[in-house]
């Protein structure tokens, strides 16, 4: 039986869409009858707390520097590209790394920040055999600039979208959010980054009658503050609502609820929220940047420009013809079926096979 190995060291960030994304690939493998033995290598107490019940070889920070149980496998696979771990050139086992994005290619940040990221990107990919990217976006993306890594074995790229766990009926109630109760509200999921563009929906809640509920898990100090600056400053104290680290449970509640969600980001390599959402046969409007086409596809609505007011009418113009769409909900649940973390662990098991055999 070939062994695999399965980084999931980006579970020490549980909070973060890719650690759910993983920790869901893992649970996808435990649930599919298949010819391999999957290990995970992760935090412990995060492995548990997801109920992965695969063999875990428990993540040290001297594994950084030294390990030597990894040689005991045939393919090792690296869930994503800044993971400091398994970056040696292996002469026997086959390496795979997940790539997410290089947004910091086109970000505004400092030479010097953008320099240390391709570091790190770069050695992760050095010595990898394959690269698997999560959207098309990312791998035309990869393709224009692979000229800025340096890659010893890479033999080919392939796409693989992220999954996740589809929402299961339940009647999810507000009882954790009093305050939203019999009100209509617009969600945004995502952490207060500034291409994650929050500042945008806040500008155009004002031409709205709708409350604004955003979801974060972490932030940029300083965008941040721009963020409560421009609430404060239109007078939106009380239509805006933050919470933060909330659990899934709670999460899910805000999903059911919400009349859409609204994920004006202009940089994004796949786009977690916009199908959980979908997953609740819920409306979404997405920016027409990067990945969100292709994630959204025909049963999105989309945000042509970021000028407020016209944000707005599309918001108001899109609920309106989802509601006027019996059919509606339904073509969105089925789009969001594409992307079950049991798909994703299907398409990533039939890779194994094919470059094992």
């Amino acid at each position: 039986m070939k062994k695999i190995l399965l980084d999931l060291e980006r579970l020490r960030y549980p909070n973060s869409g890719i650690a759910k994304v993983f920790a869901n690939l893992a649970l996808g493998f435990q649930s599919i009858k298949n010819g391999f033995q999957v290990d995970v290598f992760g935090p412990k107490l995060e492995i548990e707390k997801n109920k992965i019940h695969l063999k875990n070889r428990e993540r040290k920070l001297y594994h950084k520097f030294i390990e030597y149980f990894s040689n005991s496998y045939q393919l090792i696979h690296i869930s994503h590209q800044l993971s400091p771990y398994f970056s040696k050139n292996y002469k026997k086992a086959i390496k795979i790394v997940t790539l997410h994005d290089l947004n910091f290619l086109h970000e505004n940040i400092s030479d010097q920040k953008k320099n240390k990221m391709l570091c790190k990107v770069s050695k992760s990919l050095k010595y990898a055999d394959y690269i698997v990217c999560i959207s098309d976006f990312v791998k035309k993306d990869f393709e224009r600039n692979k000229y800025l890594f340096t890659l010893k074995k890479l033999k080919s790229t392939f796409v693989i979208h992220n999954g996740i766990v589809l929402p299961e009926n339940k009647n999810n109630n507000l009882d954790n959010f009093p305050e939203l109760k019999n009100k209509k509200f617009l969600l945004n999921i995502g952490v207060f980054f500034d291409k994650k563009n929050q500042l945008s929906l806040i500008q155009a809640l004002k031409y709205t009658d709708y409350n604004l509920v955003f979801v974060t898990s972490e932030s940029k100090g300083d965008y941040e503050e721009k963020v409560l600056g421009e609430i404060k400053a239109n007078q939106l104290s009380d239509r805006v609502h933050i919470y933060k680290n909330i659990s899934d449970e709670d999460k899910n509640s805000l999903l059911n609820h919400c009349e859409a969600l609204c994920h004006p980001s202009i940089a994004e390599g796949f786009g977690m929220p916009p199908v959980e959402a979908m997953g609740f046969g819920k409306p979404v409007f997405l920016s027409r940047f990067t990945s969100l086409p292709e994630i959204g596809g025909d049963v999105a609505f989309y945000f042509d420009d970021f000028q407020a007011e016209s944000m707005a009418e599309t918001i108001k113009q899109g609920i309106l013809a989802y509601k006027s769409s019996p059919e509606k909900k339904n073509e969105i649940k089925k789009w969001a079926q594409k992307f079950d973390y049991k798909v994703m662990a299907e398409n990533y098991l039939k890779l194994y096979q094919k470059i094992l055999n």
